[in-house]
């Protein structure tokens, strides 16, 4: 029996760089920063006073008041995403088979806000236990799949997956599995994180895993460059579409590209830092390269993890430089949280939508401020600087590698018969 292929079929995102599709590709085409002060508490503590927030967000537009008490923000992220994924997919409500619909969905930490905010009432309230009867279903990380489930009546395969920054690309992996495995005709997949929060940006901070530039933001998500300090951390979300190809043949749906395969490994190393030989990544990418039927020569682009840290940036590229040989130097690379920033769980799936661009446009988005290239980087790497590119991209892979050691990749194609 021949393997189910699988499709793109609707995209939909709220991010740093836009409340849309056409908003954050244009943005993303141009070079533009999604990184500000932080407006979502007062940080003027906190060692890093800046993020890459959702500009100018007003729930108001999206949400009544008396259903958003249901919701933290990362859900609020995951249902924006995902409706405007199922309209751009053209979905019939009536008349799809809801049985085989699902949604698998991904986010690092969930509702860590409202988790904050419950117990900073607890303890301001001297220990009284007065918590609301919505902390724990608006806190649990995957509520934000069942609300999608439950917004639209989709009722197959339905889950969170939880690996740090890499969920996303688990999630994604996972749905693209069950539609091969014919668990499922159609899923709604992605990520969302909503991170900008004190117990969020104070714990990165306390780390030192996040930039302190806070006399420049928007330069601060500097990838590859000699002087970057850190990630600069972001929020929102993305959601595709993935379908069954004969599925979608038979209600004439819009075919953005195919989703090609997936890799997954674990570095096995450390909890928080990557091997310093990209160990994991190096399996993760041979295994997706594997698990597609597609050649190292065949990649046109990479849009790498890329955080902008000091160890991760040159591991990773290591790593290409051995899965990819001389196609390591003819393909285009690029770290688009540059602009977006990092958005833990979500980065994946805005990440995949890069790639969507870049395989639907012909458009390699840039990595932005990198001002000086690390000695320790191979200036032959074609890394996009400043400027997006345009060619022809017949496969563009995706890696994002998260703490714990989880590493994950998956390849995206352009679609022909």
């Amino acid at each position: 029996m021949a393997r189910r292929r699988v499709v793109i079929t609707g995209i939909g995102t709220i991010n740093p760089l836009g409340h849309n599709i056409e908003e954050y590709f244009t943005n993303l085409e141009n070079g533009v920063s999604g990184a500000a002060p932080i407006t979502r508490f007062d940080a003027e503590k906190f060692k890093t006073r800046f993020a890459c927030e959702v500009k100018d967000y007003d729930y108001t537009k999206y949400f009544d008041r008396k259903e958003v008490r249901l919701y933290d923000l990362y859900t609020q992220f995951a249902l924006i995403a995902a409706d405007q994924a199922v309209v751009d997919a053209g979905i019939d409500l009536d008349t799809i088979n809801k049985e085989n619909v699902g949604v698998i969905w991904g986010s690092g930490i969930g509702g860590l806000e409202t988790f904050f905010h419950e117990v900073k009432g607890f303890v301001e309230g001297g220990n009284t236990p007065r918590f609301s009867p919505f902390f724990i279903p608006k806190m649990i990380a995957d509520i934000g799949a069942g609300h999608i489930a439950m917004k639209y009546g989709f009722m197959g395969p339905n889950y969170c997956t939880v690996s740090a920054c890499a969920s996303s690309n688990h999630a994604m992996i996972s749905a693209l599995d069950a539609i091969r495995l014919g668990k499922a005709d159609m899923i709604v997949t992605g990520g969302s994180e909503a991170p900008v929060n004190e117990p969020s940006v104070g714990g990165f901070s306390a780390m030192k895993a996040i930039s302190t530039r806070n006399d420049d933001p928007q330069t601060a998500s500097r990838p590859f460059d000699v002087n970057r300090d850190g990630f600069v951390i972001g929020e929102g979300g993305a959601a595709l579409i993935f379908e069954e190809l004969e599925h979608a043949k038979a209600r004439g749906a819009k075919i953005y590209a195919e989703v090609m395969g997936g890799g997954v490994s674990a570095d096995a190393y450390h909890y928080t830092a990557p091997h310093p030989e990209g160990k994991g990544a190096i399996l993760s990418m041979r295994n997706c390269l594997k698990d597609a039927g597609v050649s190292p020569e065949e990649v046109d682009y990479v849009n790498v993890h890329g955080t902008s840290t000091p160890v991760g940036d040159p591991a990773e590229l290591k790593g290409i430089a051995e899965v990819f040989g001389e196609n390591a130097y003819k393909m285009n690379i690029s770290s688009t949280k540059s602009m977006t920033g990092h958005l833990l769980g979500a980065t994946a799936a805005v990440e995949a939508l890069a790639c969507v661009m870049a395989i639907d446009r012909g458009v390699i988005p840039p990595t932005i401020n990198c001002e000086e290239l690390d000695p320790q980087i191979d200036p032959k790497f074609n890394l996009t600087l400043g400027k997006a590119q345009k060619r022809e991209v017949r496969y563009a892979m995706s890696n994002t590698f998260g703490f714990g050691g989880h590493n994950s990749t998956i390849l995206f194609g352009k679609f022909s018969e």
